[in-house]
């Protein structure tokens, strides 16, 4: 017989309401406990679609081309006449140094996860934890710099435009504020056309670039009287044409910020289609197409960076590139208007004011693949960080904060985004040259190594000339170390076990008790002795009154890893000297007790009982050797660690200490 319930009379008494409502709306797409974030959308899930490598290319160019808008004339700012003869160094450094490493690295991270995660191979335990949330630290530096700085960007560009009105002037702190908040309102409703909408930003926007470089190149070329003020000036400031280059390799560090969009370009790579044979070990075909899409980018921008930084010192007085001039921080739009007409000027504001704002979506996207990767899995967030929503408010308001403080001024937002995206390159070609060296590849290792050293070079003179950049990213880091430590501090009595397995030998060891409770004793596994195993049994049944009727067994918890928070736990039943025993690797040992008990009790539906003796020491030192070393007073945290998990004490498994 099949029994019909009666609908209730208001269908609004099905939906959730008021705070419950929120929350559920903010936790939409809460990613799983395993730690395989793939960004906004989740991106890179086997059910989102893919797309073919130059349209990628567009989503990480958003970043990339559109420092055209700004980096011309920060060049020109930074270097002066010089800076066409530093460009093209930093166009070698960029194709011979920047290319093939993160060529390199796309193929060690293929799943998005850049040079952080191979340097956190390198280095495990808590070395390779601090030295993660460091990194996090500078990426948080340049994603967050690249938000604010592209979104001033544009609102200068707005601003400066001859057809706004008047009363705009003065107002860019809150223009940016505006954009920033439109941002954040595209990833709050979802950004799952992101890339659709990307190639037609770049697309509009790299024409436009091309017909002012090519109107201004003719200028140039049919007005020799400008390129020969140029040089003239070149070689009167500097003695002679060696120097200048001398002089060029110095100073190519202050333009920097060409270089940005690598790290990017790996972190959205799992939007790249495959190859219908790829596998996730092997995706040759995801492989394959981030290194042409790298490629393909720093080629068009290398293009790009040279011309531009040749015909904005050539045609641009130098007065313009000043604070308060009509070129400052829009150099390109300064030739639009110049020698294109106020129309096509307007334009090109548009599109420049554009794609500067969406550049921000992809720092954005950069963001949201990075923080739910790792800082959860560490322990070192609150749960809910692996939710898109909590974490794209969180970074707004993060930006509001960064523009008010900068008065959303381009130019001293600079030396920290540099700051962040050489770091960042430097961690890369570092992790890169490792790697080689570690898989016996020694005339890689030489030549990676090179390159490491040009970018430490680089990063070491861009942090002494401008110093404000390592402050900043030093308040970030900082600020995600102490968060961090402090979530993983708050988190240490939750149950860090994603799933615990139990091998068919611990299955057989259970059967024999499975019509009574399940007696366990917990065991150090660095004493493995006959004499140990009995003296601890005599204990417990002595001082712990453990029932003699019982065939107990032993449990011992070897800690691998104590830096480690989410992990998989799987238990193996042993035989020694007569003693049965489940041995379990885990990176805490209270909690990993906890969690094979409560395993233990769904999995027989007995209610187990362990039975510890008290810890010797100083309950403090005890403390800190359970929050760093997984240790320390393990019976009361045991404890704790399953009331916290189980509320309702009839269902909590026995705790007996003695």
């Amino acid at each position: 017989m099949t029994t019909l319930s009666r609908p209730p009379a208001d269908p609004s008494a099905l939906r959730p309401k008021g705070g419950e409502a929120l929350k559920n709306w903010l936790l939409f797409g809460l990613q799983d406990s395993k730690g395989l974030h793939q960004g906004p959308g989740a991106v890179g899930d086997a059910h989102t679609r893919k797309h073919a490598w130059w349209q990628v290319m567009c989503l990480t160019g958003v970043d990339y081309f559109s420092t055209l808008g700004y980096q011309p004339a920060i060049a020109a700012l930074a270097a002066g006449v010089i800076s066409p003869l530093a460009t093209l160094v930093l166009v070698a450094v960029t194709l011979l140094g920047a290319l093939p490493v993160y060529r390199r690295v796309a193929g060690e991270s293929h799943r998005g996860e850049g040079s952080i995660a191979m340097l956190e191979r390198l280095l495990p335990r808590w070395r390779g934890k601090l030295l993660v949330l460091v990194l996090l630290g500078f990426a948080a530096t340049d994603f967050m710099i690249t938000m604010t700085l592209s979104a001033a960007d544009a609102t200068a560009h707005l601003i400066e435009n001859p057809v706004v009105p008047g009363w705009l002037h003065g107002q860019n702190v809150l223009i940016t504020l505006f954009l920033l908040a439109l941002l954040g309102a595209v990833f709050l409703r979802g950004f799952r056309e992101a890339i659709g909408v990307a190639v037609v930003l770049v697309a509009l926007y790299l024409a436009l670039n091309a017909v002012v470089v090519a109107v201004t190149l003719v200028q140039v070329f049919t007005h020799p009287l400008a390129v020969n003020g140029w040089w003239n000036t070149l070689v009167t400031s500097h003695g002679n044409p060696l120097m200048a280059v001398a002089v060029a390799l110095v100073v190519f560090p202050k333009l920097a910020l060409g270089l940005s969009g690598f790290e990017t370009g790996v972190a959205v790579m799992p939007q790249v289609r495959g190859d219908a044979r790829d596998s996730e070990a092997n995706p040759a075909g995801r492989i394959r197409g981030t290194r042409r899409m790298l490629t393909t980018a720093a080629l068009i921008m290398s293009g790009f960076l040279l011309t531009t930084s040749f015909i904005t010192v050539v045609l641009i007085p130098e007065h313009e590139f000043q604070a308060g001039g009509e070129a400052n921080g829009r150099a390109m739009a300064y030739l639009a208007h110049e020698y294109l007409g106020t129309g096509f000027g307007s334009v090109y504001d548009i599109s420049t004011i554009a794609i500067l704002w969406f550049a921000g979506a992809s720092a954005m996207a950069g963001l949201l693949n990075l923080v739910p990767r790792y800082l959860p899995r560490y322990g070192m967030a609150p749960d809910w960080a692996k939710a898109v929503r909590p974490l794209v408010l969180v970074f707004t308001f993060v930006a509001f904060f960064i523009t008010v403080i900068f008065d959303a001024d381009v130019d001293a937002q600079g030396g920290a985004y540099a700051t962040g995206v050489l770091v960042l390159m430097t961690s890369a070609a570092v992790a890169v040259t490792l790697s080689a060296r570690r898989k016996q590849q020694p005339k890689r290792t030489v030549g990676f190594g090179a390159i490491a050293a040009v970018f430490i070079y680089t990063t070491i003179t861009n942090v002494i000339e401008r110093p404000e950049g390592i402050r900043i990213a030093a308040i970030f880091i900082l600020g995600i170390v102490v968060i961090s430590l402090l979530s993983r501090v708050r988190r240490s009595f939750e149950l860090h076990a994603t799933r615990v397995h139990l091998d068919e030998q611990a299955l057989e060891f259970m059967s024999t008790t499975w019509e009574g409770p399940i007696a366990l004793i917990a065991h150090e596994p660095l004493r493995v002795s006959a004499a140990a195993y009995r003296d601890k049994l005599a204990s417990a049944i002595e001082v712990s009154h453990l029932p003699l009727a019982h065939d107990p067994l032993f449990l011992e918890v070897i800690v691998d890893d104590s830096s480690d928070f989410e992990t998989e736990l799987h238990v193996r039943g042993v035989t020694r000297h007569g003693y049965k025993i489940l041995e379990v690797h885990g990176p805490v040992v209270p909690n990993t007790i906890a969690s094979v008990l409560l395993h233990i009790r769904d999995a027989t539906g007995l209610m187990p009982h362990i039975y510890f003796r008290w810890t010797e020491g100083n309950p403090l030192t005890n403390l800190f050797r359970f929050l760093v070393l997984g240790e320390g007073e393990i019976a009361p945290v045991t404890r704790e660690v399953l009331r916290e998990a189980v509320p309702d004490v009839t269902k909590r498994p026995w705790v007996h200490v003695g």
